[in-house]
């Protein structure tokens, strides 16, 4: 029997599910034994270069992408890589631009999708934002995220019955996922529901242990929101109080051999 430090397969799965419930650093830290074992691992690049971008590792993930150009630039994933990092620093134009090569080069290819549709919604252009949210769906129905963006863009342009159907779709999926948790939240304030909307920030905020702290950071501000609109003024004060989280902490010494 393998053991699980050298069985990749396992990382991988382990690294997904670490990001899908939130926890970027832990995800990171699998994704980067993974790579240390075989740097160019195609299986957990995307997962790795999705948590680089949620930890905000910039340098890191520049030279990352560059390196994966340079070895494989007929695939998807290089390019897919320097659209998370343009992404990552809010140039969306060139984002769009390299996450549309990822797709050209791998129709099927859904986080390059995602990625555009995240760019085009950082650019309130929500019908492409919704249409590439659409084919990501298609392409990866086991998914929360696509329908995840989809409700937030109902959410945005204030179609509340159909953000909360896109939303509960989301969170049938992933129902412990810290994102789609806080859009239920959001959804809830923005209909005046403020108790529900409570109830969800709540799930995010008060569970240190479990979400990295980026991730419950916006849950904990809105709950002080909420706990105003409901004039429990010293709850709202709790929360507004507490620090926000610290910055990523350097990259393992593998990572950074691999990046």
């Amino acid at each position: 029997t393998l053991r699980l430090a050298r069985n990749a397969d396992l990382l991988v799965a382990a690294a997904e599910y670490e990001y899908a419930h939130g926890r970027y650093r832990q995800c990171y830290a699998l994704t980067s034994q993974v790579l240390g074992l075989d740097p160019f691992e195609p299986s957990v690049l995307p997962v790795h270069i999705c948590s680089m971008a949620r930890l905000k590792l910039h340098s890191e993930l520049f030279s990352l992408a560059h390196e994966l150009v340079e070895e494989y630039p007929q695939q998807a994933v290089p390019w897919f890589a320097v659209g998370c990092f343009y992404h990552m620093v809010s140039d969306f134009e060139s984002a769009r631009r390299y996450f549309s090569k990822a797709t050209t080069l791998n129709h099927r290819f859904a986080p390059a999708w995602v990625g555009f549709g995240h760019a085009f919604a950082a650019q309130d252009e929500s019908d492409q934002a919704m249409a590439a949210y659409r084919t990501a769906s298609r392409l990866f129905p086991g998914s929360h995220t696509p329908w995840l963006g989809i409700g937030m863009e109902y959410l945005r342009t204030n179609h509340l019955p159909l953000a909360m159907h896109y939303i509960k779709q989301a969170h049938a999926i992933a129902p412990h996922e810290p994102a789609v948790l806080h859009e239920l939240g959001v959804l809830h304030y923005a209909s005046g529901e403020y108790a529900e909307a409570a109830d969800y920030f709540t799930r995010v905020a008060e569970h240190e242990g479990d979400y990295d702290d980026a991730a419950r950071e916006p849950s904990i501000f809105n709950l002080g929101h909420a706990c105003r609109k409901m004039r429990r003024f010293d709850e709202a004060i709790e929360w507004y109080r507490l620090p926000p989280p610290p910055p990523p902490a350097p990259p393992p010494p593998a990572a950074a051999a691999s990046a």
